[in-house]
């Protein structure tokens, strides 16, 4: 869905730094950054990331510096991130409009997940349990967009990030 919005002009995604192994097809700087766990540390300590936090046995991360070239581009910047990492976005105080995108139910989840094909059972088991922990952080978000239609759903992110764009330039006006 992300990627159909993606599509529009002058909306960019940061490409997000981990510390977990590149899966087949994955390219370095397009797909992630990857980066070796103490290199990922380092970058925490000297405050190059946004935010951070681990998921699922591995560090994430939003190196700050790639949010401030898209925005300095006036692009739309599109994060990808868990609800760890739009707390302490949200905590930072920077202008954001949190998006909690869900899917239509936990047996539609469950589906995609082993549909992807990349996880082994115990990974898809801790997947599912992460999914109702973030499920319950929903109400901490300006929006939910339920992805059951791939085509509505990306138009309805579209949508709220344009009434979003608009009514901050409103504010600087």
């Amino acid at each position: 869905m992300v990627d159909r919005v993606l599509a529009l002009p002058g909306h960019t995604r940061v490409v997000t730094a981990t510390t977990r192994p590149p899966r087949s097809g994955e390219v370095d700087g397009v797909d992630y950054v990857f980066l070796g766990e103490d290199d990922f540390r380092a970058r925490i300590e000297r405050g190059e990331l946004l935010e951070h936090a681990t998921v699922h046995g591995n560090l994430y991360g939003t190196p700050t510096s790639h949010v401030e070239e898209i925005l300095e581009r006036g692009d739309v910047c599109l994060l990808n991130v868990d609800v760890q990492g739009a707390a302490q976005i949200r905590g930072r105080i920077v202008p954001a409009l949190f998006v909690f995108i869900v899917a239509p139910g936990a047996e539609e989840l469950e589906r995609r997940l082993r549909g992807r094909g990349l996880d082994d059972e115990e990974t898809v088991a801790r997947r599912l349990a992460t999914a109702v922990e973030e499920m319950a952080r929903k109400s901490e978000y300006d929006v939910t967009i339920v992805n059951d239609d791939l085509g509505r759903a990306a138009e309805e992110l579209a949508t709220r990030i344009e009434e979003y764009r608009r009514r901050l330039e409103e504010r600087r006006t």
